[in-house]
């Protein structure tokens, strides 16, 4: 099974490929910077509750928490373990 940062990696992945970026997004690069919009940030976290089987609270719904690769698996980390 794929690291939860590999799993994050090819969902964003996914969502740039839709907006004409090949590039693959390192663990510390800004999303919204690479090419996703506003409702592609809405649906990554709708693609990541899904992928991890979580509901992501709304306090922890944030531009913060979706900027990075490694702030989505930081989130996901902390999620998963308070549930």
């Amino acid at each position: 099974m794929s690291s939860p940062r590999d799993r994050i990696t090819a969902i964003a992945s996914r969502m740039l490929f839709k907006r004409g970026v090949t590039a693959i997004p390192g663990s510390g690069d800004n999303l919204r910077e690479a090419g996703l919009t506003s409702l592609d940030m809405v649906n990554l976290m709708l693609a990541i509750e899904g992928e991890f089987d979580i509901e992501i609270p709304q306090s922890a719904m944030t531009p913060d928490n979706f900027d990075t690769v490694a702030a989505i698996e930081a989130l996901v980390s902390v999620t998963a373990k308070a549930a």
